[in-house]
Parts: structure tokens; sequence; C-alpha cells
């Protein structure tokens, strides 16, 4: 293909892909977006089969989500934006007993993507708090805001994104990845022994050609790949190695498998993967022909929850498929707008979501009573999974 023809496909795939993922983030967590209609997609099902006893748990700031539960179920992790001298996220534990909530992200700086580690008083997310220009962003963030202007919500991939630990029992911070470009979106294996995650550090790390430094101004997330390291942050490895946005990456609870979230090579569409520890055996479990993200297991390890955009560009809902995605998913909310990041409790009785369901009001979290048996029979009567000839091994190293 020749080099102009190349580069107006992969800017066009970009500016598609951006409106189609950060106008999602966008109705997820600044409710900037108005109801719409739901389209019809011959469902046998309601979502109080799934779920009952629904409620809004996080109350307090602009906008929280992507919330996951400590391994005893008694504590959630979450990211809010409610620190009146900081624009952007920072990281919370809320007791799910008593209801109270601290910070444990230090106050300055962007952080994303907590995660308890199993067996121990340590809480991993990502922050760019030793960046020296932080607290600056943060008054021209607020500057920005106060004079009144208005730009579309955008995840800006920040490449002085690093993954830290916060000890619960002494307060101590510490670095676990120190490499230009944006470490984020990790989780711990069920033993707490291993840490995977997102990497873009392969757009700084190497010379580019001249595609790819135009794609990088882009669009950033097209370097991110899948690494894993041992919890200490030693022995950094690469797991995938395709073009295009691989992130989002969980165990299963076995820890045996990395569930994650594909963007094809022209980056308009994504879908849920799975994989061996070492990168082998990758599996496409999902196959919409559109953006489905956000995918975690439930803690039997029988199917795995995702969102998806499948009836709507702007109206996303939570989805369960089985985990060798031999069978059509099932769609599990039934509500307007945007209904993502599903994660269950460790239980497997509760799940809870990011939700701009309560109505003109920007994303939070709700959840609720989740009815596995029901989950097990929807599933089990799905119809075999139509496929587009593209799923299969791919990537691995």
């Amino acid at each position: 293909m020749e080099g102009g023809e190349l580069e107006m496909r992969r800017r066009r795939a970009a500016d598609a892909r951006t409106r189609m993922y950060r106008l999602a983030i966008a109705a997820m967590v600044v409710g900037l977006l108005g109801p719409v209609v739901t389209g019809q997609d011959g469902d046998l099902y309601t979502e109080s089969d799934f779920l009952t006893r629904t409620r809004r748990l996080t109350i307090e700031g602009k906008r929280a989500g992507e919330g996951y539960y400590r391994p005893d179920g008694a504590k959630l992790v979450f990211q809010s934006e409610r620190e009146p001298e900081n624009p952007f996220y920072q990281i919370y534990v809320l007791d799910l007993e008593t209801g109270d909530s601290r910070r444990i992200s230090p106050g300055h700086g962007k952080t994303t993507c907590a995660f308890f580690q199993p067996g121990s008083s340590l809480i991993m997310y990502a922050s760019t708090q030793h960046d020296p220009e932080s607290k600056a962003l943060q008054a021209a963030e607020i500057a920005f805001r106060e004079s009144g202007e208005e730009r579309r919500y955008a995840w800006d991939y920040d490449p002085e994104m690093e993954i830290y630990t916060f000890d619960q029992d002494t307060g101590k911070y510490t670095r676990l990845t120190d490499v230009r470009g944006y470490d984020a979106e990790g989780s711990y294996s069920p033993d707490g022994e291993w840490l995977v995650f997102t990497s873009m550090r392969d757009a700084y790390n190497r010379e580019l050609t001249s595609d790819e430094r135009k794609q990088l101004e882009l669009d950033p997330s097209y370097f991110a790949e899948i690494y894993i390291m041992r919890a200490d942050g030693l022995g950094q490895r690469r797991l995938t190695d395709v073009v295009g946005y691989d992130g989002g990456p969980f165990f299963s609870p076995d820890g045996s498998k990395i569930v994650w979230r594909r963007f094809d090579e022209t980056g308009l569409i994504a879908d849920v993967w799975t994989m061996n520890l070492d990168g082998s055996n990758q599996q496409q479990i999902t196959d919409f022909h559109s953006m489905s993200w956000a995918p975690y297991f439930h803690p039997s390890g029988e199917y795995i929850f995702f969102a998806s955009n499948k009836l709507g560009f702007t109206n996303f809902e939570v989805y369960i498929v089985d985990a060798s995605g031999a069978k059509e998913p099932v769609r599990i909310t039934y509500t307007d707008g945007f209904d993502g990041l599903p994660v269950p409790s460790p239980d497997g009785q509760v799940l809870s979501w990011t939700s701009n369901r309560a109505g003109g009001q920007a994303g939070q979290i709700f959840l609720g009573r989740w009815n596995h048996n029901k989950a097990l029979e929807a599933l089990a009567a799905a119809p075999p999974r139509r496929t587009s000839g593209n799923q299969g091994a791919a990537g691995g190293e």
C-alpha cells in the first residue's frame, strides 16, 4: 500500500476509533450524552432476570469507576475525581460494611486502575505522582474548566504513567515500573505472585518509522501491548505482539489464563480474547463487530463479563459469554446510556459496574445481587457463536 494511502487509512481509523472509544468513556464518566433508545436484539430476558436489588454505591465526587474487590469481599478499591485541588482521578478504598472511604494515593498527579494484592496489605495502581509537572498540569486543567470552555473527554495515555504499590499497613509507596510510556491497567494473579498490565513503552524505547511517529501523534494506544511481571516488578516480559491496542488484562480465577480486549488492526473493532500466561494459545472469545471491552471472569471460571456497544454507538450494555467463546453472548443490562466495567464479588453473588443510569449525572459505581444460576441457564440456551472467520490463535510469542 502506498505511503499516502496508508497514512490516510490510519488517520481515518484513529479518528473513528477515538470517537467510539473516548465518547463511550465520556458517556460513562462525564455524563455528556443524553439517553439513547436501546435497540432490539431478540432478547429473551430482562435485567431483573440477572440483577436484583440494584443500588448506587458511590455518590461523592464528580465521577467514579473501575471498582475491584478485596479478595475477602469486604472492601472495594476504585478511582474517583473528588479532590478540589486535583481535577484528575485519585484512588480510594471503600469499606462495604461501614460505607467509609479513604484516599490511598498521594493526592497529586493522575491515577488509574487499582487492584488489591491477594495475601498482603498492598494495593497496586498506576500514577504520575513522580512527575514534577503534576501540580502544574492540575492547575492548568482547573483553570481550563473554570474558563467555561469545553472539550471532549479523552484519556491521554500519559507517558509518565507508572505502576506503584501502596502498603496499607505502613503507608509506603513503591514504584514497580520505570520505563517511559504509559504503564497501567494492571491486576494481580489469584496467588498474588504475578502482575499483568498494559504498556505503551514500545513507542518510546526504539526508533520509530515515519508512519509510526505519525501514528503516535494520532493515537498512542496503537502501541499498547500486554506485559507480565513478578509482583515485585522483576522479570517484566511482553506477551502480545499484534498491531493495535491490547489492554485491560485480568487473570482467570484459577490463574491459568489471562483475559483482555484487543482492537483490530484498523482500530475500529475490539473483542475479548484469552491466552496462557506465556502469551501462547491466544483465542478470540467474542465477535460482535463493535467495541467489546472490559472483560472480567466470574469466580466460577465458567463465563466472562464484558461491555459492548453492539446495540448502538453510545449505548453500552453488559454481557456474559462462556469462557471458551463457543456460544453467543447473553445480554445482562437493559438500561439506556453507559453500563460497563463489570466486576463480580469474590463469592460471585454480587455484580458491581460503572453506569450513568442515575440520569443527567456523571458515571458512578452501582451494584446488584447477581443470579448465577440464571446466567448458567441463559448461557446453556444460547446459540453457537457466529464468527467472521478471523478468530483463533494470534500473536503468541
